[in-house]
């Protein structure tokens, strides 16, 4: 089966990277089975954003003796930030409300409420404090190397040569203003001999703070239920940043599998992303997306000269 590809670092890689994901509640003994039958439609890049996906990855690897199988592990931004000695996800409640007064303007929020997305995963969860940070406490957000090398121990480079760092926690560590965080982890990524890619959740408002990061691709959500902030907004930011860009969940939750094809016309050929992250959830929705994917090009990059 011929699929098209893209270059990331030196490297060919599926425009398509395929995430297992069977109906909820998901187990390892979800996951194995249709990551086997996956495989045997000729899949080998897979997406792997927690512990049973990654078990079941290995497993898959041990079984076959397939030294081309490639996984994308996960690491939260969160595991390498500390506020006085302690990790930085314990202040969950006071991040959220430190951001929430801070970035959103009145009129945004409203038009996230109107959309019910406000506490929705791609924004905050509903988690509520009186406290904020002062710019004193900003400032003295650490880097957590020993917790951060400890979580960067659980992958292996010749699995997942790739890693996407960043989750919702990317997004907040970057609207506190503390990019120089994530550049430290960004290069203590690639120290442990993996090629980090940010991962977000915030396109519009992430993108152009993010492009000093020294990784291979940015991730974002993107598809046409779900804009971004503003869907026009997000288009032409996306259209014109001068990086490769990878698509999160394009299928919108399930809602554009009857039209695969046309969820990749508007990535590939509207948007240009070079990309994406399609989620799988049965046999038969692996070959209609398979179908669809192999209507279109490969990614060339320029020549050297």
């Amino acid at each position: 089966m011929r699929l098209p590809t893209f270059g990331l670092e030196g490297k060919r890689l599926p425009r398509l990277i395929f995430s297992i994901l069977p109906s909820p509640p998901v187990s390892f003994h979800d996951i194995s089975p249709l990551m086997k039958k996956a495989y045997e439609m000729g899949i080998s890049h897979f997406d792997l954003p927690s512990q049973n996906h990654l078990e079941s990855f290995r497993e898959l690897r041990t079984l076959t003796e397939d030294e081309g199988l490639v996984g994308f592990c996960h690491i939260g931004a969160e595991q390498g930030v500390s506020f006085l000695g302690r990790p930085l996800h314990s202040f969950e409640a006071k991040v959220v409300s430190t951001l929430k007064k801070t970035i959103f303007p009145l009129e945004l929020i409203q038009q996230l409420k109107k959309w019910g997305v406000w506490n929705s995963r791609f924004f905050f969860p509903a988690v509520s404090s009186s406290e904020v940070f002062t710019q004193k406490e900003i400032d003295r957000l650490a880097l957590d190397s020993s917790r951060f090398d400890q979580a960067l121990s659980l992958f292996r480079p010749e699995e997942s040569p790739f890693l996407f760092l960043g989750g919702r926690y990317g997004d907040w560590i970057m609207g506190l203003g503390r990019v120089d965080l994530l550049k430290s982890m960004a290069r203590m990524v690639r120290e442990k001999g993996f090629i980090p890619i940010f991962s977000a959740r915030w396109a519009t408002f992430v993108l152009p703070k993010a492009k000093s990061l020294d990784v291979a691709a940015y991730a974002i959500p993107i598809n046409r239920n779900w804009s971004l902030f503003d869907l026009t907004q997000a288009c032409a930011l996306v259209k014109k940043f001068d990086r490769p860009l990878i698509s999160i969940n394009p299928f919108a939750d399930g809602k554009l599998l009857t039209a695969p094809e046309e969820a990749f016309a508007f990535l590939f050929r509207e948007l240009r992303i070079h990309g994406t992250i399609g989620e799988m959830g049965s046999e038969e929705e692996g070959r209609t997306i398979l179908k669809a994917l192999e209507k279109f090009p490969s990614v060339i990059p320029p020549r050297k000269t």
